[in-house]
């Protein structure tokens, strides 16, 4: 008898709280309904972008860039050393190509990228350093280019192996 005195209570709290998440989610539609014909609620097109996409895409005329070379391989190197690489690209759109920025996948990558605009047919080179202090074992380091092309972002690649000190290696400087 206990057991079903239990059940029944246990059946009748659920019926309850079925009853109340209906009316709740009534009382939201409702509510949402009521938003959207107050215009409170943009519609999801409209909605703000997060400010790292908005900054991706170019404001004005485009262009398009071209890199003699993507990436480089900077062989086997010590621990500690660095590497630099200079990347040619040319300017093979119509419009003046603007670099607006340029990162390295962590803080050992560095480019250096011109800051002036590369006029049409005119080529330019960005320089990337690698330093390999703490840096151990098969290395591709990305550099993410920002520009006023189409696609708005452009990759070069560093790779190699960087050995533990006393392992020997060749610093490559090019």
């Amino acid at each position: 008898m206990l057991k079903q005195i239990k059940f029944g209570l246990l059946a009748t709290m659920l019926v309850a709280l079925m009853a109340s998440c209906q009316n709740s989610n009534s009382d939201v539609r409702d509510e949402a309904r009521q938003a959207i014909e107050n215009n409170a609620v943009q519609p999801a097109d409209q909605a703000v972008q997060p400010a790292a996409q908005m900054a991706e895409a170019p404001t004005g005329p485009t262009t398009e860039i071209s890199f003699e070379e993507t990436e480089f391989d900077f062989g086997t190197i010590t621990e500690g050393e660095k590497v630099s690489h200079t990347y040619t690209f040319k300017n093979t759109g119509d419009e003046p190509l603007i670099l607006s920025d340029a990162k390295g996948s962590c803080g050992c990558t560095v480019p250096k990228w011109p800051r002036e605009p590369i006029g049409p047919g005119e080529t330019a080179d960005i320089v990337v350093e690698f330093n390999s202090k703490n840096k151990r074992g098969k290395k591709n380091q990305k550099v993410t280019i920002t520009a006023n092309t189409n696609p708005p972002q452009s990759f070069i690649y560093l790779k190699g192996e960087v050995l533990p000190q006393g392992e020997g290696g060749v610093q490559v400087t090019q």
